[in-house]
């Protein structure tokens, strides 16, 4: 072990999240490489680091930290050169100079103790003496501030947040009640909090606590797809949270709606128990819905006489679903088109886009998932966004920028557009929904295509199937399978399982294969053979094309098993292959990954084949894949390529977004499209192994799907149509409404 105590000439390298610094140090001329974690410095400050050295195949001698300490200056020219570094806005290396000219030793004490003294020296106002004082008083207090919070196992980056939003009351906060962080700071759960308590020696049957353990149990509801849960379920649940009698939390109920923290709604003898927030969430979206869904002016006679000219000249084929729901698009505000694979819900929105164009009309489409924007992109020949591009998320200025998103197209900046088309809208869910809504004037008309028998959103509500069980909209349900489509198995076996019949799994099929196997190794040992060799090149698509997709996480042939052996066969290490092991995965150069949580931040770019950046944007959402392109171990970064050569950098820290994507879970694949998709059938729990789940599935197949396993348990899928239940109110809420008009 060496020490060194020196100035911090230049930070070189800086990761907010986790603190991890490469920076230069200069002790007594000589110069030092340190790298290590560091809480909160700036360049020009003084500190004693205790470290051992080490020799860097790249970057030569560098010494690690093991510990620092932050020293006050202690000599003039140390003062100097402090307050010239930039750690103290305002004040430069002449200006530095003038002042340690001045007070000579006593500068830190005249700026702590006497500022206005700081206006004797030229260029100092009363104003700037102040702020200088401040800056010193406030770096002082933001260092005690992180020793006092590491104590508690917050990290860095949190740290810096709690500071920032409570100053020196972040001491009694902690103390008195810390679940206040979890209502204030994005970051801070209720566990995090209940630890701290914990520390800190508050009771278990604090009121604090448990009115925070009650919205924290709402919370994680809304993570299974629950907009509110019944009081029953809601105090079973938190009383198992919290270890708590359940009369201890019923009491605190009705003083949680009081301070309209909670909304409490009776149904049939039986009380639910919203958060306020998706309370009024499901009310706004209804009331928006319900401003949409008006009437129209054109005849029907004449809008039919039109469609029938433009199906001449564009030579379009439609059934008679199809041409009730050009009519009703063109004469509802809002309009629901839903129906499987191969029922012409493509054509159907290309004949609206086509008939909106002869009318002169402004026409916007979007999708929940950039994949679902492309594939609408290719199918319309329109341009398709996002529906977060289409809203224009935007990242406000600042350091916590995830406080500052919001959707810059809202009900004061509405979209500029006669009709707005949504594509896969069962993926849409009640956040998404109540933006777009915002976003969409009474007069434009709104369309929502979807598949309801698909899996519902993997955020909270059920927006489709409620609109549609509401029967307060116009819904065009279409049901007859077209010639070309009914020559595809996929299509005419995706429509036997959506009814519970029985597939014919032994009949020869160019594009619908199941090859039996009983034993997980021998699944596994197939699920290679068919990615790696055989459907490549019968499908004319590259291996990372081909998606394995299975319907759980955990087990034999679930997610986590399946990627460990899948990379050791598609992506197998070598010495050119830099890895990078993290929360027990070796992340590889050219590993296939998948992002698993929106991060609205995230920057992306997109560079010419010399490196110059074409387009930039930011945003990489949940189910977005990519290839690992380079890992970088000295600056803690993994680039990964994502769809249309968008190349995004992620620290080692954020790599918790990604996981490998050679197997999915079904879940996951919702809104894709891929040329085949390969699917392993085993056991499982049986609410799990269901009919919902193998239909979605199954129609994420463009050319090919593989079923690899055991056909019983296929068709005990096929025979299981129960459905995990949701428990969603906008069906009730959109009712309300419409009674009351």
């Amino acid at each position: 072990m060496a020490t060194v105590c020196g100035f911090v000439e230049k930070i070189k390298y800086r990761n907010e999240e986790n603190g991890y610094t490469v920076l230069s140090l200069v002790e007594e001329g000589e110069e030092y490489t340190l790298v290590g974690n560091f809480h909160y410095i700036s360049e020009g400050e003084r500190i004693e680091v205790v470290g051992f050295m080490t020799e860097h195949p790249v970057y030569g001698d560098q010494m690690t930290v093991e510990t620092y300490e932050i020293k006050a200056p202690e000599d003039t020219i140390a003062m100097e050169r402090y307050l010239g570094s930039g750690a103290i806005k305002g004040v430069g290396a002449a200006l530095a100079a003038r002042v340690v000219r001045r007070f000579k030793a006593d500068t830190f004490r005249i700026m702590e103790e006497e500022p206005e003294r700081l206006s004797e020296v030229k260029g100092i106002s009363e104003k700037l003496a102040m702020s200088i004082s401040n800056q010193v008083e406030q770096k002082k207090e933001m260092r005690q501030a992180m020793m006092f919070l590491q104590e508690y196992g917050i990290s860095m980056n949190l740290a810096v947040k709690i500071y920032q939003e409570y100053g020196p009351r972040l001491y009694s906060i902690i103390k008195e009640n810390p679940y206040q962080m979890a209502d204030d700071i994005s970051g801070v759960g209720f566990k995090m909090a209940d630890e701290i308590a914990r520390k800190v020696g508050i009771f278990t049957d604090s009121d604090f606590r448990i009115k925070s353990g009650v919205l924290y149990t709402l919370l994680q509801a809304t993570a299974n797809g629950h907009t509110y849960l019944p009081e029953d379920e809601l105090l079973s649940q938190a009383s198992e949270l919290l270890k708590v009698e359940r009369l201890d939390i019923e009491k605190h109920l009705m003083d949680m709606q009081l301070d309209k923290r909670l909304v409490i709604r009776e149904t049939d003898k039986k009380r639910t128990i919203y958060s306020s927030l998706y309370y009024y969430m499901e009310l706004n979206t209804a009331k928006m819905l319900h401003d949409l869904n008006i009437r129209g002016q054109m005849p029907e006679e004449e809008i039919r006489k039109k469609l029938l000219k433009l199906q001449k000249e564009e030579q379009i084929e439609l059934d008679e679903k199809q041409v009730k729901a050009v009519v009703e698009a063109v004469n509802s505000g809002l309009l629901i088109i839903t129906g499987g694979p191969g029922t012409g819900k493509t054509t159907t929105i290309n004949t609206i886009i086509r008939f909106f164009e002869s009318e002169e009309m402004e026409i916007l489409l979007a999708a929940p998932t950039g994949r679902a924007a492309k594939r609408m992109t290719e199918a319309t020949g329109y341009e398709a966004r996002t529906i977060h591009r289409l809203l224009e998320l935007f990242g406000g200025p600042g350091d916590d920028r995830a406080t500052s998103m919001h959707f810059e197209r809202n009900e004061e900046n509405p979209l500029d557009a006669d009709a707005v088309i949504i594509d896969e809208t069962s993926m849409v869910d009640i956040h998404l929904m109540q933006s777009l809504l915002k976003a969409v004037n009474p007069g434009t008309r709104l369309i929502l295509v979807g598949d309801v028998n698909q899996l519902p959103s993997v955020g909270p509500g059920n927006v489709l199937r409620d609109m549609i069980d509401s029967q307060c909209f116009n819904v065009v349900m279409l049901t007859k399978i077209f010639r070309q489509a009914s020559q595809s198995d996929i299509v005419v076996n995706a429509h036997k399982i959506n009814a519970g019949e029985t597939v014919p799994l032994g009949k020869k099929s160019n594009d619908f294969l199941f090859i039996k196997r009983n034993d997980p190794n021998s699944i596994i040992s197939a699920l290679i053979t068919l990615v790696k060799d055989k459907l490549p090149g019968y499908v004319n698509a590259d291996t990372n094309e081909i998606q394995i997709m299975t319907p759980m996480r955990k087990g034999a042939i679930g997610v986590d098993r399946l990627n460990t052996i899948l990379q050791e066969y598609l992506n197998p290490p070598s010495g050119k292959k830099i890895e990078k092991e993290s929360g027990g995965v070796v992340y590889r150069t050219g590993d296939k990954v998948m992002q698993i949580k929106n991060n609205y931040n995230i920057e992306w770019e997109v560079k010419n084949r010399y490196g110059i950046p074409l387009e930039k944007g930011t945003g990489i959402y949940n189910g977005d894949m990519g290839v690992i392109r380079e890992i970088n171990d000295f600056a803690e970064l993994v680039i990964v390529e994502f769809d249309e050569g968008r190349m995004v950098e992620y620290s080692y820290k954020q790599l918790e977004e990604l996981e490998l994507a050679y197997a999915i879970t079904i879940h996951k694949s919702q809104g894709s499209e891929y040329p085949a998709v390969v699917i392993p059938v085993f056991s499982g729990p049986r609410m799990l192994m269901t009919r919902n789940l193998i239909y979605t599935a199954v129609t994420r197949a463009k050319t090919c799907v593989c079923l690899v396993g055991m056909p019983d348990i296929f068709q005990g899928m096929v025979n299981n149509a129960m459905e995990q239940r949701r428990y969603s109110g906008l069906k009730e809420r959109i009712c309300e409404i419409n009674e009351l008009s």
